[in-house]
């Protein structure tokens, strides 16, 4: 992937401005974060990137790369270890509530990668160090620093031993996730009434059946992931609409899959070997990709739960358009930088979230279903078009080898 190289004599030194701590401040060091972070340093940028947590740190999630993800990873040379040590899953498997699924592969000898969020943000953040970013955690960011033009001009953080500063910065890349401190205080994102989804997930060992296959089991009012993983681990996951019984996910969690029709069998000696995680509401809606001096990345630029396994590659991806927008003006002001970054990002994915939206309403609908599952027996190619779409294969090179 060729970027773009930073001018820094254009950046540094200007008359009258003072120095800048830095080029860019990247303010989360998840998947979107972090691939932002090192594309702008390799393109001649200073990074500084902060994160609240320490790494690796447990994450709830799916755990699943699509092939587009992999792929997207391999042309900036970061795939190796997630092809090395990533279980290769070969599509997706989906279920309704009247028992009928759609199971498809991505073919053309293509595969996602399941590698939990421990092994893959770490790897990330790690990227991002040897690329030269200057990265610090145990950071917390409270509240963008904005001039008397309504400018962001960095960001003001809190230290893990409670010291307050301002890290004054060109730009600022809020990647904070879907509760964004940086995007809430400047208006740009919102909860919205609906959908609202809350979900409960855990990794569980015993569960039996697994394949190479990443599983959607959407029922009335809910819906069920599972992800193989590695060491014969599962990435279970409920999200619900419903906040009943929330005081002890752990035991909604549990009363969902054993109550399944579908799952009961395969749980019933499962153990769970991890803390159950909780997030909700899910959705985000952002107004905007930005403001003057502030760019939306990840989560924090608009969330619909995916239930497609493509989330880690919508998070990377964005993180890539953000700093190719930065690079792209080697990080001067630019009046239509924001405008061109909405346009790349609806370009990007307007399409794939009308997908999702689109795929969760169908299989919802146990006629739906059905009507799938006898369009995928008599048309192929549909069932292709759908495993394709959701893993992004355009994005992917068949055969290429691990960075």
């Amino acid at each position: 992937m060729q970027l773009p190289r930073v001018r820094l004599e254009e950046q540094r030194g200007r008359a009258g401005t003072g120095p800048l701590t830095t080029d860019v401040v990247v303010v989360g060091g998840g998947p979107a974060g972090a691939f932002a972070a090192t594309m702008l340093a390799r393109g001649g940028a200073r990074v500084v990137l902060l994160d609240r947590d320490a790494f690796p740190r447990p994450k709830l999630c799916g755990d699943t790369l699509n092939p587009g993800g992999v792929a997207l990873l391999r042309t900036v040379g970061l795939a190796g270890p997630v092809e090395r040590h990533g279980l290769a899953l070969d599509g997706m498997l989906v279920t309704g509530t009247s028992g009928v699924s759609i199971r498809g592969t991505y073919g053309d000898g293509l595969v996602g990668r399941a590698w939990s969020r421990h092994h893959l943000d770490l790897h990330l953040v790690e990227a991002a160090a040897q690329a030269g970013v200057d990265v610090r955690t145990g950071v917390r960011a409270q509240a963008p620093a904005v001039d008397r033009d309504g400018r962001v001009t960095g960001v003001r953080v809190r230290q893990a031993s409670g010291a307050t500063e301002v890290v004054s910065a060109r730009w600022t890349i809020a990647a904070d996730g879907r509760r964004s401190t940086l995007a809430l205080a400047l208006g740009l994102i919102a909860h919205p009434a609906r959908p609202r989804r809350w979900a409960i997930g855990t990794y569980a060992e015993g569960v039996e059946g697994l394949g190479r296959f990443g599983e959607m089991h959407v029922r009335a009012g809910h819906y069920i992931g599972v992800a193989p993983g590695e060491a014969g681990l599962a990435n279970v996951c409920l999200v619900t609409a419903s906040r009943d019984q929330m005081g002890d996910p752990a035991a909604r969690l549990w009363r969902a899959l054993r109550d399944d029709p579908l799952l009961r069998g395969r749980v019933a000696r499962a153990r769970q070997v991890a803390p159950v995680i909780t997030l909700g509401p899910l959705a985000v809606d952002a107004h905007a990709v930005g403001v003057p001096g502030l760019l939306l990345a990840g989560d924090a630029a608009g969330f619909v739960d995916p239930m497609t396994g493509d989330g880690l590659h919508i998070a990377l991806r964005g993180g890539g358009l953000a700093a190719a927008a930065l690079l792209d003006t080697s990080l001067r002001e630019d009046a239509d930088l924001l405008t061109r970054l909405r346009l790349d990002r609806r370009a990007a994915f307007g399409a794939k979230l009308r997908f999702n939206r689109a795929l969760r309403s169908l299989v919802s609908w146990p006629m739906g279903v059905r009507l799938g599952a006898v369009g995928a027996a008599v048309a192929p190619s549909l069932l292709r078009h759908l495993i394709a779409t959701a893993g992004d294969v355009t994005h992917s090179t068949p055969g290429a080898s691990a960075a």
